[in-house]
């Protein structure tokens, strides 16, 4: 059995999971609700508090799914009740975050300044040289701090560009003089 799997999903206080046809999960709490249509093949049954999650046979994809669907389930639950943060940090001289209504305009060494605008049901929050991505959804969350990452990716000379704040940038020594 995959230990993951197994696992029951404790649905906290305030939060309610309902399962329709079709394995399509809904997971409603004090910040919102997510909805997803999860693998077909497996059996999701609400037990009281718990969520669990079976697989009918030991087939190498139905394996995979089992822990993947009680995962999904898990973040979902912990999503609506609590909700998800990303933190990335603007290092480099000149290099600016700032916020003017619901985009997010960087300044980041090109001619004109990069705008983004902020997905539906997520926020941006910028303090200082620091952006934070607030989300229910960990997946949304996650997929919108890499594309403000991917616009400047940090280089490994001198650390310039956006970073996860958790991130640490493998240096490389640069060029020296002739002798």
């Amino acid at each position: 059995m995959s230990r993951i799997g197994r696992m029951p999903v404790t649905v906290p206080a305030g939060v309610t999971v309902t399962i329709a046809d079709g394995n399509v999960v809904t997971v409603k709490g004090p910040k919102g609700t997510l909805e997803r249509a999860l693998a077909p093949e497996l059996t999701i049954k609400l037990e009281g508090t718990e969520v669990i999650v079976t697989r009918p046979n030991d087939i190498k994809r139905i394996k995979a799914l089992h822990g993947l669907t009680r995962s999904l389930i898990q973040n979902m639950v912990t999503g609506v009740s609590d909700g998800y943060a990303k933190e990335l940090e603007v290092n480099g001289v000149g290099y600016r975050a700032s916020k003017q209504g619901k985009k997010l305009v960087l300044n980041l060494g090109y001619s004109h300044p990069v705008e983004m605008e902020d997905p539906e049901g997520l926020e941006t929050v910028v303090e200082g040289n620091k952006i934070t991505v607030k989300g229910i959804s960990k997946e949304k969350v996650g997929q919108y701090a890499a594309e403000i990452r991917g616009k400047r990716a940090p280089e490994p000379y001198k650390g310039k560009g956006i970073k996860y704040a958790d991130e640490v940038i493998r240096r490389k020594v640069g060029k020296t003089g002739k002798k």
